[in-house]
Order: C-alpha cells, then structure tokens, then sequence
C-alpha cells in the first residue's frame, strides 16, 4: 500500500499539515487527498503513487510536518497474543527481501499515543530480532540505509512505513529530545536549540556558526536566543527594552539596547539576527525581509506567531511576502518545532 504519506506533526495542527499537503501536492501535478483527525498527532496523504508524492514533497520544504514517512502497509484487528507474524507477512507481500538500516517503533505524540509508548518498547524489543533473522534488518543499525518504521495507533493497529535518512527528521516522531540548561534565562533557549539543529544541515552549523561572529536578538529579553548565540561564540547585540538577565551581561560578549526590535537598525552588517518578537506575523515577516533588503544580516531565525483560525494560509502569505520583499535569493527553510506552540519557525540564508 505504496500510495500514501505518513506524516507526523503537533496534535492540533492536523488541519493545517492537510491543507498543506493537499496545496503543495497539487502545485506539484500530484494531486491527492488528506485523512486526519484533529488531535491524533498525524495525517495521512493519499495519492496513485505514494513514492511520487514523496520526492514532490521534499521534507525540508514542509512546515507542520515533524516527520515524513512513506506508508508500506495499514495493518488492523491485530491478535495482540501475535503482532510479529502480521508486520512479516506484509513487508513479504511488498515484493523482494529488502535490508532496512534500522527499525524505530513509535506511537503518536498524543494525548491517546502517549500511553502506548510502553508497549512500543516492548514489541520494538520483541520484533527487532524477529525482522534481523527475516532478513529485514541489517546484523546492526545502519543508519545511511533506509528505516523500518512500526507505528502504533492502537493495541490492534499498526501502520508500517519507510524513511529515508536524507529526506526526513533524524529522530523518533522527528523530535529531538533537548534538554532545558539550567544557566539558560528561559525555555524560549529551547527553541533556538532546536531550530539550529533541524533547519541547518551539519555543514551548515560548522560553517555558519563560528567563534567571534557579530548577531543581534530582537526582543531578547529575558535572554533565552542571546544565551544561545552566546555559548556558540557569538558577540551579541540584545534589543529590548525588557531587562536581561545579569549572567548575559556579565559575560562581556552581550549588549544590552534599551530599544524597539522594529525600530533598531545595525550600523554595520552582521552575521547573524534572531527575532522571537510576540507581534503580528506579517508585521514580523515584512521587517525580516527588510533586514535582507538592507543587506544588514548574512544569516537569520525568526518566529512568526500564527493566529488561531486559516494558519496554513496565514504562514504561506508571510513566507511568501518575506521572500518578496527581500529582493535576493534566499534558501528558506521554515517548521513547527516540538518547542514551539502557536507558531512556525524560520530560517533564512542566501541561496547558493
């Protein structure tokens, strides 16, 4: 069942990932149509030809997407005495004994799929060895190699699907599990975190984010993204009239603006600008690509905050009028990371 894409995102977001996908899907000639259930955590996309769908909708071109999968089978009324004899037979009705790299068995990042992540340990552990004497998993995980993914929806189903490690999130349910520092001045260092590991690509971060490197925070305060700038070399000019949190200041690498993100402009180009301003995302998008008109960044990540109702429309305008409005070639990669909420996350670079 080779016909559709299995894609994980925030519980709540479903309708937004559908008409995502339903949009670009057609844009591409690969038109199809979206199944999701508000709250479950995942839509599927179906089409005539569910590898096609996948190389015309690249991962890293998704937004609500945490996860990009190809579904092999949808497997219900499982006998929960044996759920191992099933997931083989249907990977030998696919065709040919394949190798898969490694196998992540993975449940939904829902109220529902939340309790189910014990006996996705367990029936990962169980079926692991199961699939090795198959010969549907390598001797040991090779991760440059295609993965075997076991998805539980349910005591008595279970969705089989398949990634490829170039073309996907590099952790299970695509959430890297960062863990809050206790130096850092707020959560919002979480965000930051995670935009720098899943937006740029390992080449990206050693080239882009090096000692001695000039950025300015927009809205910093209380200091969260400052901080995060800070602990990759970086000197950082902090923008607010909120106040910083001392440890910044005392670092000898941070100043401190009292002054409006949207007013404040650099004398001088820097590296980096970050922006987590709470303020229409429009207003934010318009201001970012006046940053990249003005030549006055090389590089930046900005948050827009999405209003409740028409968000897939809202991000698609605001993407739109920030690559406008720049009047340079961008490579603009936006997501919703696990560590937002009401909001996407976008990173901007000059193509090439």
């Amino acid at each position: 069942m080779t016909d559709a894409l299995f894609c994980w995102c925030r519980a709540g977001f479903e309708p937004e990932l559908a008409a995502e996908l339903t949009e670009r899907a057609a844009l591409t000639g690969q038109p199809g149509y979206a199944r999701a259930e508000r709250g479950a955590g995942y839509v599927e996309f179906i089409g005539e030809d569910g590898a096609a769908l996948s190389r015309a909708l690249p991962f890293d071109q998704l937004v609500f997407a945490r996860q990009k999968l190809l579904r092999l089978a949808d497997l219900r009324g499982l006998n929960p005495t044996d759920r191992i004899s099933p997931v083989i037979d249907a990977l030998a009705a696919l065709g040919p004994t394949r190798s898969f790299g490694e196998l992540w068995t993975e449940h939904p990042d829902s109220d529902t799929g939340k309790p189910l992540a014990g006996l996705a340990r367990s029936f990962g552990n169980a079926l692991r060895p199961a699939l090795r004497k198959a010969g549907w998993l390598t001797p040991k995980d090779e991760p440059a190699l295609p993965r075997l993914h076991v998805i539980l929806l349910g005591g008595h189903h279970i969705v089989l699907a398949c990634s490829d490690p170039d073309d996907s999130a590099r952790w299970p349910l695509g959430i890297p599990r960062l863990r809050m520092n206790a130096d850092a001045p707020s959560r919002s260092a979480l965000k930051l975190e995670e935009a720098l590991l899943t937006l740029l690509d390992d080449d990206e971060r050693e080239r882009l984010l090096r000692d001695n490197m000039q950025a300015a925070d927009l809205g910093a305060a209380p200091g969260g993204w400052t901080w995060v700038l800070m602990r990759h070399g970086m000197k950082v000019t902090a923008v607010d009239n909120g106040p910083l949190k001392q440890a910044l200041l005392d670092s000898g690498r941070v100043d401190h603006l009292r002054a409006d993100g949207f007013q404040w402009q650099p004398r001088r180009r820097l590296d980096w600008m970050v922006c987590d301003m709470v303020e229409q995302p429009r207003r934010v998008a318009e201001r970012m690509a006046t940053w990249f008109r003005e030549d006055w960044c090389r590089h930046a990540v900005f948050n827009l905050k999405l209003p409740m109702k028409k968000r897939w429309e809202e991000t698609r305008i605001c993407l739109e009028a920030f690559e406008h409005g720049s009047h340079r070639k961008l490579t603009i990669r936006a997501r919703q990371l696990f560590h937002d909420r009401e909001e996407i996350t976008v990173f901007a670079t000059p193509a090439g």
